[in-house]
């Protein structure tokens, strides 16, 4: 059975594995404060789930989501990765992460800083533009006609085959936007970010379905 490691349990991260454990996948929960901080999840969770540090996540984890601020990257286990496929979940916010000043002047991507910490992963970007709630609530089966899409991007189409295949078992449909350099496409404040899958552009708190049509209309409509 195919494990999914979380470094980082919190909103997204802790919605990741609720999805992943009622689609049949193992978890094992990290975060920063260490793993009896998770007792409560894991309890939630059963017995597909279980809790461990960053290091144990990243070493069990098949595949692994990297769900910590930005500001923390360079704490992400580089060697238990080499050649895994790592779903970065990352967006950069300076009030929270402090100033990058290579992403303030649009040099490179969130993802990328990932990337060139963990240079023999097989990251893609996904998950960063969809509120949490939203990703709770608005998964669907194969084919129905209020399925919504989630986007991705990465250098690895291999990579990007798998991801798709793990969106499509936790319940959403994928849109490539293309390398990681393009992850900028759907970052804060971006047409993709957050309002796609919320009732109103106000109103994040009521989820509501975000297909692939006008996810790609909303990659397309991004500017820097």
């Amino acid at each position: 059975m195919t494990t999914v490691g979380l470094i980082g349990s919190g909103n997204i991260g802790g919605t990741v594995a609720r999805l992943a454990v009622a689609a049949g996948y193992d978890v094992v929960l990290s975060n920063s404060r260490g793993p009896e901080t998770l007792t409560d999840l894991v309890n939630e969770l059963g017995a597909h789930a279980s809790a461990g540090t960053a290091q144990d996540a990243a070493q069990v984890g098949d595949l692994v989501v990297v769900s910590v601020p930005l500001k923390a990257y360079r704490a992400v286990p580089v060697e238990p990765l080499v050649g895994k496929v790592v779903m970065d979940t990352n967006n950069y916010y300076p009030q929270r992460d402090g100033n990058f000043p290579e992403l303030d002047a649009g040099e490179i991507t969130s993802s990328e800083l990932l990337q060139q910490h963990l240079p023999e992963a097989r990251i893609v970007k996904v998950f960063n533009n969809i509120y949490f709630k939203g990703l709770a609530a608005l998964p669907r089966p194969s084919g129905a006609p209020d399925r919504s899409a989630l986007a991705i991007a990465g250098d690895d189409p291999a990579a990007k085959a798998e991801v798709t295949a793990f969106l499509d078992r936790i319940g959403y449909d994928a849109v490539d936007a293309g390398s990681l350099a393009e992850g900028w496409r759907y970052q804060p404040d971006t047409p993709a970010y957050g309002t796609l899958y919320s009732a109103s552009p106000t109103d994040w708190e009521h989820p509501a379905p975000g297909d692939a049509e006008r996810l790609r209309a909303a990659l397309a409509a991004a500017t820097r």
